[in-house]
């Protein structure tokens, strides 16, 4: 059931105020990525802990989203999306508090644990609540808009632990980042009406999430979850490598990689905005949308890889990499709305965007024996191929969906 479509469909306002809520919702989300790793230079100066030792909480933090994700689905399409993203909020808010009181690793642990947990149900939460509250003429521009809050999120996070940390100390920092989380809680609670949805159970010609994994049987739910998990793998490339690799292969300082980096997530939020229109004019060639902006920019990476294009050159080009992979974006989530069962939203998302975590964790253990053997350019040139792998996955998709439909 589509609870936009009785007469709200021309109700622009109700429209903006359900993706503005996503919206904030799906930052804090991301914002819950960097609340260990932005503070892993600290921990290591107080507590003595090695990269490998602080890179098993991030690694911890997405193995348990991942794991959570996928059953996740199950719960939001059994119960609604509205008390699982209440719920989501209020384990951020423990994980923030806990991380202000922490005294040792297995603190930490427990910290990467509460997180990963709030975490896990955004997409199967974001999209049932999208796809049932938002008219679908509007639904590219929401996903648009639903991929850029996720952007800014990471933007904001190393701003806010920056300056909060200087200002008062990082244990204060966690402090200010619960008081943000239950702020936005509230605020959710406040606009609770405009955040219903209609569970499986209710939804006549659904499949029930207790008793019927058919879709698990459907072959473009495993080529969905392929592409995500591709796809994540190269994002990873970039945001945990690119600036030693750009410090490595053309001798930039830290500050001029990390503002490369910097621009790059800025470029990707910009053409996740251009790419609402996008998904919006051409909704039935989403998943070309998506393969041409792929295919561009693992072309991109290649390059930049290759040191054909100098120093300059390979940092504008890895920021334009952002832009050509933003613009996908809003078709990509479209796409995956096509391939959807009826009934089955959190569970397909759950499932599907579990890949997500998946990437996120593999990416460092692969491509960190790449770093650690001093093989940077391979590096960019091995993130740029899997990308492409990414791009026959998307027309995988496509195809399957056209074949069902």
């Amino acid at each position: 059931m589509h609870l936009a479509s009785s007469g709200s469909s021309k109700d622009w306002r109700n429209d903006a105020k359900v993706t503005g809520l996503v919206g904030m919702a799906h930052a804090s989300s991301h914002f819950s990525h960097l609340l260990l790793p932005l503070m892993f230079p600290i921990f290591m100066r107080d507590f003595g802990w090695s990269f490998s030792e602080l890179g098993l909480l991030s690694t911890l933090f997405f193995v348990v989203s991942g794991a959570g994700q996928a059953s996740a689905g199950f719960v939001v399409d059994r119960i609604g999306a509205r008390p699982v993203l209440m719920t989501s909020m209020m384990l951020f808010v423990l994980a923030c508090l806990l991380a202000s009181t922490a005294q040792s690793y297995s603190a930490l642990m427990g910290v990467a644990v509460l997180a990963g947990l709030g975490n896990a149900p955004f997409h199967p939460v974001d999209f049932t609540i999208l796809n049932q509250r938002v008219s679908t003429p509007r639904l590219g521009y929401a996903f648009s808009a639903h991929g850029l809050s996720g952007n800014l999120g990471w933007a904001v996070a190393p701003v806010f632990f920056t300056v909060t940390g200087a200002l008062w100390g990082w244990r204060a920092s966690f402090l200010s980042a619960a008081v943000v989380y239950l702020l936005i809680l509230l605020i959710l609670l406040w606009n609770r009406a405009h955040l219903v949805t209609t569970s499986s159970s209710r939804t006549p010609g659904a499949a029930h999430a207790g008793s019927d994994l058919s879709f698990m049987r459907l072959p473009v739910v495993w080529w969905c979850f392929a592409f995500f998990l591709l796809s994540t793998m190269t994002l990873a490339v970039v945001q945990n490598f690119s600036v030693p690799i750009l410090k490595a292969l053309h001798g930039v300082s830290l500050e001029m990689a990390s503002m490369t980096l910097t621009a790059y997530m800025l470029m990707g939020a910009v053409g996740m905005l251009f790419g609402g229109f996008v998904a919006a004019r051409f909704p039935k060639w989403s998943d070309r949308v998506v393969a041409v902006c792929m295919s561009v920019a693992a072309v991109f990476m290649a390059l930049c890889a290759s040191g054909l294009l100098g120093a300059m050159g390979s940092l504008w080009v890895l920021a334009a990499t952002g832009f050509a992979l933003g613009v996908g974006g809003p078709s990509r989530d479209l796409m995956i709305k096509k391939a959807t069962p009826k009934g089955a939203t959190g569970r397909v998302y759950g499932l599907v965007y579990s890949g997500l975590d998946v990437g996120f964790a593999l990416s460092p253990v692969i491509f960190g024996f790449f770093m650690d053997k001093g093989w940077y350019s391979a590096t960019l040139l091995a993130a740029a191929s899997v990308l492409l792998l990414s791009v026959g996955t998307a027309l995988g998709v496509g195809r399957r969906t056209a074949a069902a439909t």
